[in-house]
C-alpha cells in the first residue's frame, strides 16, 4: 500500500480520537461495564500505534528497524497527553485525567508488544 494511505488512516483515526475525547458524550448508552472509558482509551491508542507504525515503517523503508516502533509509540503517547491537556483547557464538559493518560500509555505499549510479537513470529517461520 502507498504510504499516503497509511498517513490518511493515521489522520482519520486521530480525528476519531480527538472528536470522541473532546465532545460531550453523556447521552451515549455505554452499558454497565466498569471503567469502559479506560478500555476505549487503550483501544484508541493500540490502533493509533499500529497505524503510525505502518506509516513510519513504510516511510523509512525499514523492515527490521526499531525507529518506526519508537516513533509510533511516542506519537501515540504524546497525542494522548495533548488530548488530555485540550480537554482541560478547551472544554467545559471534559477534564484531564491521569488515568486516561495511563490507559493511553497502556494501549501504546500493547501496540508495540503486538508489533514485536508479529515480527518475532515472521522471523521464526
Amino acid at each position: 500500500m502507498p504510504k499516503q494511505i497509511y498517513f490518511l488512516a493515521v489522520l482519520l483515526w486521530a480525528g476519531v480520537i480527538a472528536f470522541s475525547c473532546l465532545v460531550q458524550l453523556n447521552n451515549v448508552p455505554l452499558g454497565d461495564v466498569s471503567n469502559l472509558d479506560k478500555l476505549v482509551h487503550v483501544f484508541f491508542h493500540f490502533v493509533l500505534t499500529m497505524l503510525c507504525f505502518l506509516f513510519f515503517q513504510k516511510q523509512a523503508n525499514a523492515v527490521n528497524s526499531l525507529k518506526p516502533i519508537i516513533v509510533s509509540f511516542l506519537v501515540s503517547v504524546f497525542f494522548g497527553i495533548g488530548i488530555e491537556i485540550a480537554q482541560e483547557l478547551l472544554t467545559a464538559t471534559r477534564h484531564a485525567d491521569v488515568f486516561d493518560v495511563l490507559a493511553n500509555l497502556s494501549g501504546a505499549i500493547l501496540g508495540v508488544a503486538f508489533i514485536i510479537l508479529l515480527d518475532l513470529k515472521t522471523k521464526f517461520r
